[in-house]
């Protein structure tokens, strides 16, 4: 039985966010404007799920929404509130969780028991993975020579390119993958097997070995 869970809000998105990744969230729901304020007021953090089935803003009659169980904690680097009713943030992905109780509140916020994943552990980049890290290098370096500010690159530094985990996890933001697949590839604990299945997914795409 798991004794060390902690409770935190939830958003279900139909994106996965990767732990050190970024994301751009416009926020106008009155229960997510109070998550959000709570947040910033608390120097706090919440949690962004996968949507499995149902859809991020709430509608009438709608289906029920049902998320993945495995999660990353979302910490806020960037608050604008142009009006009272909007508000712009960024995030940079933090800690990944699995849920092990959800429950949604009367103002229609979800709020999860949540345990904790460990950090990937650092596990150096091997030769048969190396130009998967050189090409996530190369995209990295195309954006800087085109000029393109540091808060509006794809990735946040530091840019970790001798580390499976983090190289797994930018190919995991860019490739386009099913809801499904980035869930399970989120859930892989072992960085190394994360960019194994990542470099098999490619060789898949395209039909050429990485």
């Amino acid at each position: 039985m798991v004794t060390d869970l902690k409770t935190i809000p939830l958003f279900p998105l139909g994106q996965t966010l990767f732990p050190q990744g970024a994301i751009d969230l416009k926020i106008f729901e009155v229960r997510y404007l109070d998550m959000i304020k709570d947040c910033v007021s608390k120097n706090s953090s919440f949690g962004i799920v996968t949507l499995d089935q149902g859809t991020e803003v709430t509608v009438a009659g709608q289906e029920s929404v049902i998320f993945m169980p495995t999660g990353t904690i979302a910490e806020i680097t960037y608050f604008d509130a142009p009006q009272p009713s909007l508000f712009y943030i960024k995030c940079q992905g933090g800690q990944r969780f699995r849920v092990h109780h959800s429950q949604r509140q009367k103002n229609g916020l979800w709020m999860g028991e949540v345990e904790f994943i460990k950090d990937d552990l650092n596990t150096e980049i091997q030769p048969e993975h190396q130009k998967l890290a050189d090409d996530v290098g190369k995209i990295i370096a195309s954006l800087q020579r085109k000029g393109v500010r540091e808060d509006q690159m794809p990735f946040v530094q530091p840019y970790q390119l001798d580390q499976c985990g983090w190289v797994a996890n930018r190919w995991c933001e860019i490739l386009p993958l099913t809801p499904a697949q980035k869930h399970h590839l989120l859930s892989v604990e072992n960085p190394q097997i994360r960019l194994d299945l990542v470099k098999e997914l490619i060789e898949e795409m395209t039909g050429q070995s990485q």
